[in-house]
């Protein structure tokens, strides 16, 4: 089942991200069982460059690769659609006039404004046809959330055409509300609520990103019945296992 699919479903569609650009990491990754992988390029210093040989990759690997985007910005998402990327993660979608630039950005023409070219997402020319008909039925543009001023326009949001899914940035939303990092807060989990009900109301699938990789928290959100979960990222999981190990072998030796 595609992820545009799964995501206008009722199932889980599970992922998580990649900020280290050795193909390796993908590769790993993607034979772990995750449904997507997205390549941050946003906190990452990895190159477009970098990111289509991720992309391939993970493909390759029969995952859905996306790519968070530095910023809504038209050209980058042209860059990345036509490097194979499947969709994009936008940040910082505070209104719908943002929401509606990405998804013309990431669509072509009638629906959207994105220029025409050959790469590799069209089979460097040979598959242009077959790529046409696949972008129109299957491209996926997520909104994050991570903004006081986008709760305050969730409907608005999340009611514009093309719109696939959204994911709860916790840690700039909770910055932009004064409160950094304490997601646990009253109104930082009031605001998360707010737009969990909106995407209810819109049949707009949603979740969050879960940084560390916990997977009672996993567990947990799962039961709160989110259904677009990005768990953890690479260098949280590489960090948090070597010190795991670290701290175990250190116990018993003393």
């Amino acid at each position: 089942m595609s992820l545009k699919k799964k995501l206008a479903g009722s199932g889980l569609a599970l992922g998580s991200w990649i900020t280290l650009a050795h193909p390796a990491i993908a590769e790993i990754m993607s034979k772990s069982g995750f449904d997507w992988l997205a390549v941050d390029l946003e906190h990452s210093v990895i190159t477009i460059r970098e990111a289509e040989e991720l992309i391939r990759v993970i493909e390759l690997c029969g995952v859905v690769p996306l790519v968070r985007l530095t910023w809504n910005d038209a050209n980058q998402i042209k860059r990345v659609m036509d490097a194979g990327a499947h969709g994009v993660i936008v940040p910082m979608v505070n209104s719908p006039q943002a929401a509606a630039a990405a998804v013309a950005a990431a669509r072509y023409p009638t629906v959207g404004k994105r220029g025409v070219g050959l790469a590799r997402a069209q089979g460097y020319g040979a598959a242009f046809g077959d790529y046409l008909q696949w972008q129109a039925e299957e491209t996926i543009v997520i909104a994050q959330i991570e903004h006081i001023d986008a709760v305050r326009d969730i409907d608005a949001i999340l009611s514009t055409p093309g719109i696939d899914g959204y994911i709860i940035g916790p840690y700039d939303l909770s910055g932009s509300m004064g409160r950094p990092g304490d997601f646990d807060h009253p109104e930082v989990k009031e605001a998360m609520q707010q737009v969990k009900a909106a995407g209810e109301r819109h049949a707009i699938p949603g979740g969050l990103h879960i940084i560390e990789p916990d997977p009672k928290q996993l567990q947990e959100k799962i039961r709160e019945g989110h259904q677009l979960i990005a768990y953890s990222l690479d260098i949280r999981m590489l960090d948090v296992a070597s010190r795991q190990g670290c701290q175990i072998g250190k116990q018993a030796s003393t």
